[in-house]
Parts: C-alpha cells; sequence; structure tokens
C-alpha cells in the first residue's frame, strides 16, 4: 500500500512538472503558423540603422515592443513617432478628452522610455479623425518626418486593415507604405527598407473569437484580412519588459487585454513562451 502510495504521489508530481509546458506546446500550436520562417534579427547586416516607427495612437507600439527593445540592444538607433495623443480611448472612464490626452501623453513617454526609444515625437493630429485628415496630409507629414529624422528603415501598419480595423491604423500604414514605395531608390530619400506588423492566420482565427476589436472591426471577407507575414522575430526574452511598456498604458488596461487575452493571469515564464515571436511582411 505504502510503495503505491509513493508511485501515485510520483505519477501526480510527474504530471504537474509536466503540465505547463504540455500548456506551452498547445498554445504554441494555436498561436503559430510553423511554416512561417524565423528570424533572430529584423535587419540584417552590420550597420546600425536609424529605424523610424509611426503609429497613430499611445499603446500602438506594444505590437513591435520586443522588435524595438531587440533592435536597440543591438546598436540600432530607434525614432518614435505617435500621430494622435489617444483623446478619443476613453475605455478608462475619462470622459475629459484634454485630460485624456494629457495622461496618454504621458503613457507614451514612459512606454518609449521603457522601449529605450533614442526619441519620440508626439504629434498632435484627431485621434479617430485621420479620415477627415485625408491621406494627401498623412502622407505629407509622413515625407516632411522621414526629410527631418533621415531613417534607414520604416516601421508601421499595413494598408489593407491596420491590424484590426481601426480608421486611423490603416491610414497610417497606408500613407507610410505609399510615400515608401513612390519614393524609394530616388535620390535624398533615405529609408531602403519598410516592415509592416501583421499577425499569422492561426492569430487572426483566435483573436476573432477572443478580441471584441477584431470581431467589431475586421473584415468578414477573408481576401481583405491582413496581409500574410513574410517572417517573425523571437522576442521571448524581452516580453516581461513588453509587460511593463503594457502597463506603462495604464489608462488602456482593458483595450490591451485584447492584444494579450490572460497575460494577467499566466505566469510570465509560460506566457512569454507562447506569445515569443512577432510577426513582420516586408513592403516591396
Amino acid at each position: 500500500m505504502k510503495k503505491l502510495l509513493i508511485v501515485s504521489l510520483g505519477l501526480i508530481g510527474f504530471i504537474l512538472l509536466l503540465s505547463p509546458w504540455i500548456l506551452i506546446l498547445f498554445g504554441k500550436n494555436h498561436l503559430h503558423d510553423h511554416d512561417v520562417p524565423q528570424q533572430e534579427q529584423l535587419v540584417k547586416g552590420e550597420p546600425k540603422y536609424r529605424v523610424l516607427v509611426v503609429f497613430p495612437h499611445p499603446d500602438d507600439e506594444v505590437t513591435v515592443a520586443g522588435t524595438l527593445m531587440k533592435l536597440k540592444e543591438e546598436g540600432h538607433e530607434i525614432q518614435m513617432v505617435c500621430l494622435t495623443r489617444g483623446e478619443k480611448g476613453n475605455s478608462s472612464g475619462i470622459a475629459d478628452e484634454v485630460q485624456l490626452a494629457k495622461l496618454r501623453t504621458d503613457e507614451m513617454q514612459k512606454a518609449a522610455a521603457l522601449i529605450g526609444a533614442d526619441q519620440l515625437h508626439m504629434k498632435n493630429y484627431p485621434d479617430s479623425g485621420l479620415e477627415e485628415v485625408g491621406l494627401d496630409s498623412l502622407k505629407a507629414a509622413v515625407r516632411e518626418l522621414i526629410e527631418q529624422i533621415q531613417p534607414d528603415v520604416l516601421i508601421s501598419y499595413d494598408s489593407k486593415v491596420g491590424l484590426y480595423g481601426h480608421p486611423d491604423h490603416r491610414l497610417t500604414g497606408q500613407a507610410v507604405e505609399e510615400v515608401f514605395l513612390e519614393n524609394k531608390g530616388n535620390e535624398g530619400f533615405s529609408p531602403g527598407e519598410m516592415y509592416q506588423v501583421t499577425l499569422c492566420k492561426k492569430q487572426v482565427k483566435l483573436a476573432l473569437k477572443l478580441s471584441s476589436g477584431f470581431q467589431k472591426n475586421y473584415p468578414e471577407d477573408p481576401n481583405l484580412g491582413l496581409p500574410e507575414p513574410d517572417f517573425s522575430v523571437q522576442t521571448r526574452e524581452y516580453f516581461p519588459r513588453t509587460l511593463d511598456v503594457m502597463q506603462a498604458h495604464a489608462t488602456q488596461q482593458a483595450v490591451l487585454k485584447d492584444l494579450m487575452p490572460f497575460h494577467d493571469n499566466v505566469p510570465t515564464w509560460i506566457y512569454s513562451r507562447i506569445f515569443d515571436r512577432e510577426y513582420f511582411r516586408e513592403v516591396k
């Protein structure tokens, strides 16, 4: 009887020991398309690049925070642009847009510091109003930023969906993409590479089940969905710091739970092994 008890306890202990790794394997299998190539770095080669990241809202940078921190540690320069101050993002119940804009500007500055950005450029375009600003005006603003900063690499949203369907996201990605494609290779135009944050098919499928933002805004027609990724960048070791970046956006915690569901309920060492990469499409 004693021997049976010892064996039973040992078996239970073995199962408990294995269960986190089973969860990790299950999560990775349901979250990642394993036929998408993985890269250790976003940019290849020895030269140190100046990277310009253009997003419309404070907290959008969370989607590529691991990659940005990795680039910074590899010696590249990170310049970040936030086109709006996020005054419409009242998920925390703050109705005063002036107050919310100030809070979210402060949050964005904290997030940029955690990432290690060399400079943060905060603009004052209207949140959820980039359609009224117009594509031509946005493109002019992007060209001006590129002339001012002289980056080698551009990062933004895609031009088809804007990750999950927000018009500000899509228009920002479209403006950056069109400026890049119209001017690439021209004398005086410094960027030689552009990358767009995207998701793999399994992530989109899961997001449509769990994320209210995706359910509300993502196109029903699969042909109108996100561009397929060309590769992913391994970011597991930066995940704890990515959580710090998320926490910096104190007014947006309800929204960010849509981006990384259950991140506050699962141990970081497990979650980081599931959410261990960020996906990109290269614009050519």
